[in-house]
């Protein structure tokens, strides 16, 4: 089973840039996708082979929100993690496909200010709970998404200079190791420990051009699945987004 993640900055703008050809080419078995910045009554697109699954924004019109598509229809999907202050801005979908459980969350950015970082750490916090119950019970968990933290300093261009930058300050890179600690693998890094990867790269500096990135999209899954994985990747080379696509491979 292939699993692809990509944070593609808007799915109208992406859409002209080529999006269903690479969907074709790539023929993911479960594609997620973040920021779509769509409301309901814009979601007009036939994925043809796949179930098509949503969370819209509904604090701002064009703003978050997320997409799954699955050849595979999950038992159930729970639209939104369970609280409303986060689920109001249409960013997380959790699927059950009975072998395993699915999370696609677009987590929040907390770099415009100290409320949004506040915000973003009760986001961190409310999901470890959920996840952590589900550990409990020995489920078989896949997160993806963007989570708006590089964890160590392999995982970005230049750490030093964004030591006190929200998406790599201390109190964030603690929570991943939280997050890891409680059961979870970063299939890259377990794959690949020493390789320098991103997938993100601002835009106001032609920091890709440059290779100035940052990787903050993850997908992580549970101990119990590792078994399962047979490869990870960042697909460096597709354009369209300010991110790049990430995935895995494994036996489901």
């Amino acid at each position: 089973m292939k699993i692809i993640s990509w944070n593609i900055a808007g799915l109208n703008a992406i859409m002209k840039k080529g999006f269903l050809e690479w969907l074709s080419k790539e023929r993911p078995d479960i594609f997620c996708a973040q920021e779509t910045k769509i409301s309901d009554e814009d979601k007009k697109i036939n994925f043809k082979e796949y179930y098509d699954f949503w969370a819209f924004s509904e604090s701002k019109k064009g703003y978050s929100g997320v997409l799954t598509l699955s050849k595979e229809k999950p038992k159930t999907t729970q639209i939104g993690i369970g609280k409303s202050e986060f689920d109001i801005e249409g960013r997380s979908l959790i699927h059950d496909f009975g072998n395993f459980i699915l999370f696609n969350i677009y987590f929040p950015n907390g770099q415009r200010s100290k409320e949004r970082l506040d915000y973003k750490m009760a986001f961190y916090d409310y999901f470890l709970k959920i996840v952590k119950k589900l550990i409990e019970k020995n489920k078989k968990i896949i997160v993806c998404g963007d989570f708006n933290t590089a964890h160590h300093e392999i995982d970005l261009a230049r750490p030093k200079s964004n030591e006190k930058v929200s998406g790599f300050l201390p109190i964030e890179r603690e929570w991943v190791d939280k997050f890891e600690a409680v059961g979870f693998i970063d299939t890259f890094r377990y794959k690949h420990p020493n390789e320098v990867k991103y997938c993100y790269w601002s835009q106001r500096t032609n920091a890709r051009e440059r290779n100035v990135g940052w990787r903050i999209d993850y997908i992580f899954i549970s101990k119990n699945l590792l078994p399962k994985l047979k490869e990870a990747f960042i697909q460096t080379e597709v354009m369209g987004s300010d991110h790049c696509p990430i995935g895995i491979e494994i036996e489901l």
